[in-house]
């Protein structure tokens, strides 16, 4: 291994490159320079380290020039803090559509309180801890996607040979579910809303929209025009089959929403959001006020508008597996455990399809 060096523009620093040829990238910098002509005693001193720290780096280069092929991975390649590694995994790994990841690493930071910390540190013990942290702070089914996704970085971790055995193998993720029942609105509820008017048409209108397609508050706040095309709505799930995003025909009442807000376009960039919300906790806050407004007595968020959407599908006998592909859903594990209700029907009409009276004369005469 070559270390080559050339003297900077001022001529007064030494900066040192590794000599892999003449080609265009074969003379990368190793970022180490020394001062040309030390001045005093902290000058001095840096040249010292740098040259101690130059003499590491073409060690350590060596080393991965005898490794390649061999397996064997060289100690240094491995990040001192998992959280970078963490952080590196969630960024090659993430998707427009799986905001979990980013999430799982934000609360693994939030929970160990601290920026630093060794992959030997992260045992079995901490995973467990983590788990319960998640269990703690959220209801439903997201402690358990937050931890599924942290478990694919320590499984990743495990394969890159931080670990023997991933910390948190035996230790399963886990849903919070919650107490009471999440309301829904009803048929005549929508129309209450729809005729109701609200000062904040951002919030109507986006609510309103994803009352009829099932979208999230996050797939609402971050549409933009691109996603529109005529009466479909393109979204950023992508099927795992053909790679494509899937594809939605869009309500009349949606389409009007969209004819109406198209209209009022500041640009023609396709990077324009269509609603123009605040923050979920805002939008939240608004929404109840409107809903409080139009008679609704009921406690309202905008995860509502997405559980209303699958209800009244379902109620009008639209099977599972076509909601569940409404909903941006792989399969109808989902739909059938959070996106349903099993609601009786009405009971005269379910027992006028028994026997009538008219059919059973003898049974009737027996007395």
């Amino acid at each position: 291994m070559n270390i080559g060096e050339r003297l900077n523009k001022k001529g007064d620093k030494i900066t040192f490159y590794y000599d892999y040829g003449r080609g265009p990238g074969q003379r990368p910098s190793t970022g180490v320079f020394i001062y040309a002509h030390p001045k005093n005693q902290i000058e001095k001193n840096h040249n010292k380290q740098a040259l101690v720290l130059l003499d590491v780096k073409k060690s350590q280069m060596t080393i991965d020039e005898q490794a390649t092929g061999s397996g064997y991975i060289p100690l240094h390649k491995f990040k001192s803090n998992f959280l970078d590694y963490y952080e590196e995994y969630v960024e090659l790994n993430k998707r427009n559509d799986n905001r979990h990841l980013q999430g799982s690493l934000n609360h693994f930071r939030a929970f160990l309180k601290k920026d630093i910390i060794a992959p030997i540190d992260v045992t079995e013990n901490v995973c467990k801890r983590f788990r319960q942290y998640l269990l703690d702070k959220f209801k439903g089914d997201t402690p358990a996607n937050y931890f599924a996704r942290f478990k694919r970085c320590m499984k990743a971790a495990t394969k890159d040979g931080y670990y023997r055995l991933s910390p948190c193998e035996d230790v399963k993720s886990k849903v919070n579910p919650s107490p009471t029942l999440k309301e829904n609105l009803e048929v005549d509820e929508y129309l209450a809303l729809l005729n109701t008017p609200y000062f904040n048409q951002d919030i109507t209108e986006g609510f309103i929209f994803c009352c009829y397609t099932g979208l999230r508050y996050v797939d609402a706040e971050s549409l933009d025009w691109e996603h529109i095309k005529a009466d479909k709505l393109i979204t950023r799930i992508i099927q795992a089959k053909t790679g494509l995003p899937i594809t939605l025909t869009l309500h009349p009442i949606a389409q009007a929403i969209l004819d109406k807000r198209r209209k009022q376009r500041r640009t023609d960039d396709g990077k324009e959001k269509v609603f123009h919300l605040p923050s979920n906790d805002g939008s939240n806050k608004a929404l109840q006020l409107w809903v409080n407004r139009a008679g609704i007595k009921k406690h309202i968020t905008w995860s509502c508008a997405r559980l209303s959407f699958s209800i009244l599908l379902q109620d009008k006998n639209v099977d599972t597996a076509t909601v569940a592909h409404l909903l941006g859903h792989a399969s109808t594990e989902h739909v059938n455990r959070t996106y349903k209700r099993h609601r009786p029907k009405d009971q005269a009409e379910s027992i006028s399809h028994l026997p009538t009276p008219e059919q059973t004369p003898y049974f009737l005469n027996l007395n």
